[in-house]
């Protein structure tokens, strides 16, 4: 990446904040489950062993929403450590009612610009997983340059994959699907899972958003993609 190009990653945004109006239930569990549930984001890489208390698989989903994959994940594989990350205070509020009241363990939770916690504080080859369920399509064309994935961010993302973890994805946006299979694919530092380097089935233990089934009601397509990180030395 060029310096041109470096400071174009760092200072495009991907979301903007429309915080919502939180529910007394979120505020609620913002007040009392954050200090157990979140990591405050700053300068320096994150101790992931030492936040969670164990040695684990660490997983991160960018962009929770409400958090509904990030709590199916977490409660169907006990075994894994999943940190969200989701700048959105009614999302995370929602997130740290549900996960407090199943009461697991294995979920942390960071408000902050994703590109800067990965760039900044996820070690590089520190993480089996990466999820990316239903990214803002930024759907005009004048604004597509603020998608999250790109080349830049695909190669930022395999830096902190260990070789052989995973990079999901999904979207409901035909345009971003057919961007992110040609940016993947051109991407040498991963395999394409899908036997036809296309698109894979819906990945198992992420539910059906609401959103998800209106537009199946609607005849919308959905589109999941599955790239294995590569040992570079072999890619």
């Amino acid at each position: 990446m060029d310096e041109q190009q470096s400071k174009y990653f760092r200072t495009v945004r991907s979301f903007v904040r429309r915080q919502g109006r939180l529910t007394v239930g979120q505020e609620r569990a913002l007040e009392d489950h954050w200090p157990f549930y979140g990591i405050e984001a700053g300068e320096h890489p994150l101790d992931l062993d030492a936040i969670f208390g164990r040695s684990a698989p660490k997983h991160i989903e960018i962009g929770i929403g409400r958090g509904e994959a990030l709590l199916a994940m977490a409660e169907a594989c006990p075994e894994i450590d999943f940190i969200g990350i989701e700048v959105h205070r009614p999302g995370v509020g929602h997130l740290l009612l549900n996960a407090a009241d199943k009461g697991l363990k294995n979920i942390r939770i960071i408000t902050h610009d994703a590109v800067e916690i990965f760039k900044k504080q996820i070690a590089d080859g520190s993480l089996e997983g990466v999820y990316l369920f239903f990214p803002d399509p930024w759907h005009k064309k004048k604004h597509n340059k603020r998608r999250i994935l790109n080349a830049e961010f695909a190669q930022m993302v395999a830096d902190k994959l260990k070789p052989g973890g995973l990079f999901r994805m999904a979207t409901d946006w035909e345009d971003y699907a057919v961007q992110m299979l040609e940016v993947m694919n051109a991407c040498p530092r991963y395999q394409n899972c899908a036997a036809d380097n296309g698109y894979m089935p819906r990945f198992e233990l992420r539910p059906l958003t609401k959103f998800e089934k209106r537009g199946q009601r609607l005849g919308h397509g959905t589109w999941d993609l599955c790239y294995a990180r590569l040992d570079d030395q072999k890619s």
